[in-house]
């Protein structure tokens, strides 16, 4: 008797178990249903419907709700007697969502402002009457890719990983204010001493019946710079300068050059660096060497053999343009709305490297309100 009535009772707890279990598994089937009606749109491609539309295609996708069909929805709203024209405040939703006897609603906005589309989706509990969650995305403004922002937004809601790198290509990060604070330009008049040492140097100042230029030592320069800022963070800019300038004038010589040069500054401080190609125009002559002595080519008959033919400047030579590297380094000093830029900079080359010291002044407009 003893062991019948355990055989019952196991059999009663096996069965109550399996009961649980299976009431546990269909609540698990069970999604909690969903609607939407309307998505309210402003400047871009789509209306209202479509925009709806293509939010319900991205939540169907996702399989985490029992998305109401859209035709179902039309119908039960359309039958109410007063139906509404547009379901986008709370108040407006809760009601639809009763209507149609849904666990959730979602509903939001998408709109184009300057640059940007802006997406806010909201999801509205029902029962609780309250907004469960919402999210607020900013990109940028290519329409073509409306749907994969549909997509970004909509896990973005649900709180469902997205790809980042998907989500850096569209997505609009606020760029830094610029303001006088955080800029600064410095195109004006620039002047300046240069040294030249090396074989190059030594040329420019041996006398003229030696292919020389009869030269100082160090020379004066005068030029302009032109600058435009092309990236600005904060107090860093990033820019594209142009620099004019003739050489020699204090020896009656008018040895012209223009640099272009990638900079970076930094504004609070007035450092800045920069680097680029440096052009300039001077007399060359090709020659070779006896020795210490030098013949130019077009002075003897026949070039001994063996022999290396060079060029290198020469009054006699003709004219020729010099590419060269330009690396400079500055800082800016501040008067008020005066700037006053320093820089040193230098141009290696084998024959003979040269290096500068200019400074300049501008001033800085006062904006206007």
């Amino acid at each position: 008797m003893k062991v019948l009535l355990k055989d019952t009772s196991l059999r009663v707890f096996l069965f109550l178990v399996a009961l649980l279990v299976l009431q546990l598994f269909l609540l698990a089937q069970t999604r909690p249903s969903i609607a939407i009606i309307s998505i309210d749109t402003k400047d871009i491609e789509l209306d209202d419907e479509s925009m709806a539309n293509l939010v319900r295609l991205e939540l169907e996708k996702i399989d985490q709700y029992e998305v109401l069909d859209k035709y179902d929805v039309q119908d039960a709203i359309s039958k109410e007697p007063n139906p509404g024209t547009n379901y986008f405040g709370k108040k407006s939703v809760l009601s639809a969502g009763r209507i149609l006897g849904t666990d959730k609603m979602l509903t939001g906005a998408v709109e184009r402002y300057g640059d940007k589309i802006v997406f806010i989706l909201r999801l509205i509990d029902v029962k609780a009457e309250a907004v469960e969650k919402s999210s607020v995305m900013e990109y940028q403004d290519v329409q073509s890719e409306i749907q994969t922002m549909a997509m970004i937004s909509v896990k973005d809601l649900l709180e469902i990983p997205n790809d980042q790198h998907l989500v850096d290509l569209l997505i609009n990060y606020d760029l830094p204010v610029t303001t006088m604070k955080t800029t600064m330009s410095l195109n004006g008049p620039r002047m300046g001493a240069v040294y030249m040492a090396g074989d190059n140097g030594a040329r420019l100042r041996a006398s003229r019946l030696e292919g020389g230029f009869d030269m100082f030592p160090v020379t004066s320069m005068f030029g302009y710079q032109f600058e435009k800022q092309y990236l600005s963070s904060g107090q860093f800019q990033a820019l594209v300068e142009i620099i004019t300038a003739v050489n020699g004038l204090e020896s009656g010589k008018l040895i012209p050059s223009v640099s272009f040069i990638n900079g970076f500054r930094f504004s609070k401080s007035g450092m800045e660096f920069g680097l680029g190609p440096n052009l300039r125009v001077t007399r060359v002559e090709d020659g070779f060497y006896v020795g210490d002595r030098w013949y130019r080519t077009e002075d003897v008959i026949t070039v001994p053999s063996n022999t290396e033919v060079v060029r290198r400047i020469d009054s006699r030579g003709t004219l020729h343009t010099s590419l060269g590297l330009i690396i400079a380094v500055g800082k800016t000093f501040k008067s008020g709305y005066l700037n006053i830029p320093f820089n040193v900079y230098v141009l290696p080359r084998k024959d003979g490297t040269t290096v500068g010291l200019t400074f300049g002044f501008n001033t800085t407009n006062r904006p206007k309100l």
